[in-house]
């Protein structure tokens, strides 16, 4: 679960958050209406969904494991960013069906995103064609994850090797099938190695922000060096887009999550 105290830290810096618990368990009631209490209607949730869905029914039959998500997050409607699907590499070409059926089926006030991981969704071939082509049919974002720079770092701690291990593999296909691409830029514990690897995203965003409300989480494998990160990567991104504005002053003791 998302630790409340460190909850208030985030939105004090931010105006997002990646609400990656949900996708182990549904929060508490009590639990979503603290936070929503403890940020404001500028603030936005971007939540998986859970992987009772995603992966153990993978996507089948389902209804009332959706209907019960939506409910418990009921609160925090006005402020969610988009939900996602974090699908697992299991989830292929063959099960795009059930894929259009779920999200055919979901409320339509929201914004969503997929987050795919099959290999054949990244050959370029026509499973990825049909894939890009539904999504934007449905005005669905595809969700890019870029982990170039954690899988490039030196194992040299349990916190880098943990990462290493649990981060797919996957190409970067930056591409924008919806109106607010998501990128999950999983960093190194090397500040100038993820300088090097954002090079590309400082190319990419500012002409999506042209059209566009991207959103870019940053992660490092030791969470404690999520400030560290920000604090190397805004001044660029600031630079090319100056809308970004100034670096948030987060103290360096402080913790994302």
């Amino acid at each position: 679960m998302i630790e409340i105290s460190k909850l208030i830290k985030h939105a004090r810096h931010f105006n997002c958050v990646e609400g990656n618990t949900t996708l182990y368990a549904l929060p508490k009631a009590e639990i979503v209406e603290r936070w929503k209490a403890q940020t404001t209607d500028a603030f936005r949730f971007c939540f998986k969904f859970p992987a009772t869905i995603s992966h153990q029914a993978a996507l089948r039959h389902c209804d009332e494991l959706t209907q019960e998500f939506f409910s418990r997050m009921a609160p925090l409607a006005g402020r969610i960013g988009q939900y996602w699907l974090q699908l697992p590499a299991a989830f292929g070409p063959r099960d795009m069906p059930a894929l259009w059926a779920f999200l055919d089926a979901l409320p339509k006030e929201f914004t969503y995103g997929v987050e795919v991981r099959h290999q054949e969704f990244f050959a370029k071939g026509e499973a990825e064609q049909a894939l890009n082509r539904g999504l934007h049919q449905r005005g669905v974002n595809r969700v890019i994850l870029d982990s170039r720079p954690v899988h490039s770092a030196k194992p040299h701690s349990e916190a880098v090797r943990d990462a290493q291990r649990k981060k797919p593999i996957v190409p970067v296909h930056a591409l924008v099938t919806a109106k607010n691409p998501l990128v999950r830029f999983i960093g190194s514990d090397e500040m100038e190695q993820n300088v090097s690897f954002f090079q590309d995203w400082l190319k990419k965003l500012p002409g999506w922000e042209q059209t566009t409300t991207p959103y870019l989480f940053l992660h490092t494998p030791d969470i404690a060096q999520a400030p560290e990160i920000v604090h190397t990567l805004w001044p660029a991104l600031q630079r090319v887009i100056p809308s970004l504005g100034p670096e948030p002053a987060i103290p360096q003791q402080n913790t994302l999550f």
